[in-house]
């Protein structure tokens, strides 16, 4: 056993590539202090019945909705605020901040992130009109809440989304990730989009981190709004965070399997056709298809 023992320490550092410092009590946290999945779904969980009331249990007949509703939000707060601290924690763990920062900013970042859910709400309504209104097999909102991941992906967009502009950038990340795994629907959390948003069937729509899309823009399945490379630096690579994917201006229509690439802009009312390759700026009330 003594041997096998010395056998699983070997291979465990050949693949960390670690120095045996690197396992002392003042980086472990690098090791469990990590924000957790499962946890992050739960969180998810609670902020969508906290949104969309249709999603609550039973429990509620029980309850007065303000105390259930209130109650739900401190579950939040108390989940939400331990992942955001470990992000901090996990992405600063070769830093020199005392815990107690990272506690302080984790509860303001949570206690923000709680204060701006009625915003969320706002827009996902819009999402949930765009859907009801562009789909003519939707019966009712409710349906498309329950049954559209496109609506499921935008849901998990927004809070990202607000998440990240509060400063807090892994969770974010992992939580369009489940999304991403779940739908096959990948929006990175750093993109900017407007009010009545609708996704089509959705699956293998890309959406990149310097996207901007404005107000009533619809997307079909397929659908890339990627960049078209990316600039290096003098030691070869890549520039991080420049602006490097499409602006598609409001009223905008992009058909399934559309491929449009790099920091153009995509004009107001256009109409975009499936499979088509853009890569140059589209004029406003342009209609483009591969003929």
């Amino acid at each position: 056993m003594e041997r096998d023992k010395k056998l699983y320490d070997k291979v465990v550092m050949e693949l960390n590539d670690l120095e045996i410092n690197k396992f002392q009590d003042d980086k472990a946290k690098t090791y469990l202090s990590q924000p957790s999945i499962y946890d992050l779904i739960d969180i998810l969980n609670h902020i969508k019945e906290v949104l969309f009331p249709i999603f609550v249990k039973d429990e509620i007949k029980y309850s007065s909705p303000i105390n259930h509703f209130s109650n739900k939000l401190e579950i939040i707060y108390e989940l939400l605020q331990e992942q955001i601290r470990r992000g901090l924690c996990f992405s600063c763990s070769q830093k020199t901040y005392d815990c107690f920062v990272c506690d302080e900013e984790a509860h303001n970042k949570a206690r923000s992130f709680i204060e701006r859910l009625p915003l969320i709400k706002q827009l996902l309504l819009t999402d949930v009109k765009a859907a009801y209104n562009g789909d003519p097999a939707a019966k009712s909102s409710e349906e498309i809440i329950l049954c559209y991941p496109s609506i499921e992906a935008i849901t998990h967009y927004r809070i990202a989304h607000e998440l990240w502009q509060l400063g807090v950038k892994l969770l974010p990340r992992m939580i369009m990730e489940i999304l991403h795994s779940k739908t096959g629907i990948d929006i990175h959390p750093g993109a900017r989009i407007g009010k009545y948003f609708f996704i089509d069937h959705g699956t293998g729509v890309v959406i990149g981190e310097t996207t901007i899309i404005g107000d009533n823009v619809r997307l079909y399945q397929g659908v890339t709004l990627g960049a078209k490379n990316f600039p290096l630096d003098d030691k070869g690579k890549p520039i991080k965070g420049i602006e490097r994917h499409p602006i598609i201006k409001d009223n905008v229509i992009i058909y399934s399997n559309a491929t449009i690439l790099g920091r153009i802009t995509i004009g107001e009312n256009s109409v975009i056709g499936g499979n088509t390759w853009i890569v140059k700026n589209v004029p406003p009330n342009s209609k483009i298809f591969n003929l």
